[in-house]
């Protein structure tokens, strides 16, 4: 299996593996083994030299090429940064001053390079230190770090003017941050109270309880019904023959389309005894039991019988009573919406959008559930971005979203939403395909990356590995040689 392994690796290399036995060795030491390793053969292996100049390493051939210990490993960005000191005028001007002996803290150091209290000078406009920032953000070593604990790895190392300010920006504009990190504030969005309804059954909310045992009539579930103003509730039980399992858009829409046909316009249903217990509490909020709010008087219970006789109100007084009851209740619930706004607004912030800004929505990260498309714990935050299509209200707004998404509603709070800092880099570029009339298109190779020749039991195949255009390094294929020789011959002019 270690060999298995060790093949795996040096596949895709073009190179040569020589056995020598151990006794061919007088002495076993690593740099007296008789090998044919040399840094020279290195350089001409062109995917393995692409690896280590991506790494920054530079690759020098000494005199002696048949030992491996010649290979001489240094790194090439600190030159690039001392090279482009000398196209920034700011830097330019600091050295002469140094020069001169009129530098304060800036100073050259002994590779000729400038430093401001011993950190080396990063030139203003270079794609260096764009390079740099990548490199300190990107990179499997950093790990993506926010801007405070970048700017403290940098600064140790580096200096340039406004070095904080754009290493923030530089952070901000990471996309995996955007879409991963979660946001350290409060919660956006001011509490927004419906407004108080003028007048009774004016406007009413109501809800379902399920999953209650089933009674010998067979009812399974109770309907509420409760008055926003006067808070009287109504309880009516109901069986349960169908079950929707849709969205919030469908039961929205579902329930005032049922109100439209049956001319629904207020509701007054009869108080049944088990409503009773509830309609004749004392409610904070409108200062009075629901039952006195509705009928203008107290619930005939067995409490309340210390009066004998009856009180009618009759024409200009019943009016009267019944609109000062409704106008006290009304200043009443605007006092407690008031009080309830000024609590939930000290934990939360305002945030608004414009019609055509980019935002990204927050998903629910639930184990074994799937939302968006993303399912697991290591799942981004945040998808998208899509685009604000229209203002709903001053917390909900209409997103452009995906045909995959077209399942789910298109307006969410503005808590879900999250502003998409625009970077160029994420802009991806691809070249258009050349699509035939049955929808196919023709593949077409960029490079040839190895070579090998399969041996059989009478001959041998000569195979290339080939890099196709529109795909990645792992999707390479071996071809025959002879084949993508006669249709590409292009590609073996070298």
């Amino acid at each position: 299996m270690r060999q298995r392994r060790w093949l795996e690796l040096v596949k895709d290399y073009d190179c040569e593996i020589l056995n020598h036995p151990g006794k061919a060795n007088v002495v076993v030491d690593v740099l007296s083994r008789k090998v044919a390793h040399s840094a020279a053969l290195i350089t001409k292996q062109a995917p393995l030299l692409r690896d280590f100049q991506r790494a920054e390493i530079a690759v020098l051939v000494g005199e002696v090429t048949s030992q491996l210990a010649q290979l001489s490993v240094q790194p090439t960005l600190r030159q690039r940064i001392i090279v482009a000191q000398l196209n920034d005028p700011y830097l330019v001007e600091k050295r002469h001053l140094v020069e001169t002996g009129q530098g304060e803290d800036f100073s050259i150091s002994s590779d000729d390079g400038l430093t401001f209290e011993g950190r080396l000078c990063v030139s203003k406009d270079s794609a260096v230190k764009t390079e740099l920032l990548t490199e300190a953000h990107n990179s499997p070593f950093t790990m993506h770090p926010e801007s405070t604990k970048m700017y403290q790895d940098l600064r140790c190392v580096y200096w340039w003017r406004n070095m904080k300010r754009e290493v923030a920006d530089f952070v901000s504009r990471c996309l995996v941050c955007q879409q991963v990190k979660t946001p350290r504030q409060r919660p956006a969005g001011l509490l927004q109270p419906l407004s108080v309804p003028g007048w009774k059954s004016k406007s009413v909310s109501m809800d379902f309880i399920t999953g209650l045992l089933r009674t010998l009539k067979g009812y399974t579930l109770i309907w509420v019904v409760v008055d926003r103003l006067t808070k009287s509730a109504h309880f009516i039980t109901g069986k349960s023959t169908y079950t929707a399992n849709r969205d919030a858009r469908f039961t929205s829409k579902f329930w005032k389309g049922l109100q439209l046909a049956l001319g629904m316009r207020e509701l007054g249903l009869p108080f049944t005894l088990d409503g009773v217990a509830y309609n004749n509490s004392y409610q904070a909020t409108i200062g009075m039991a629901p039952f006195e709010a509705l009928y203008g008087r107290c619930c005939r219970s067995p409490v309340c019988l210390g009066e004998i006789g009856e009180h009618r109100l009759l024409g200009l007084e019943l009016v009267q009573t019944t609109n000062a009851a409704i106008q006290k209740i009304r200043a009443r619930m605007l006092t407690t919406q008031s009080r309830h706004k000024s609590y939930a607004d000290v934990r939360r912030k305002d945030l608004e959008f414009d019609v055509g800004d980019m935002v990204f929505l927050k998903v629910a990260l639930m184990k074994g559930v799937l939302r968006f498309e993303k399912k697991g714990k290591l799942s981004p935050r945040f998808v998208g971005p899509f685009e604000i299509l229209e203002w709903i209200s001053h917390v909900a707004y209409r997103l452009a979203l995906l045909p995959s998404f077209s399942a789910v509603h298109d307006v969410f709070h503005v808590s879900m939403l999250k502003k998409y800092v625009a970077d160029p880099m994420h802009v991806v570029d691809f070249e258009p395909l050349q699509i035939n009339e049955n929808l196919s298109y023709e593949e077409q190779p960029v490079e040839i990356l190895a070579k090998e020749v399969k041996r059989l039991r009478n001959r041998g195949i000569a195979l290339v590995k080939v890099l196709w255009r529109n795909h990645e390094v792992e999707e390479t294929t071996w071809e025959r040689e002879e084949d993508m020789g006669a249709q590409y011959p292009e590609l073996f002019e070298d």
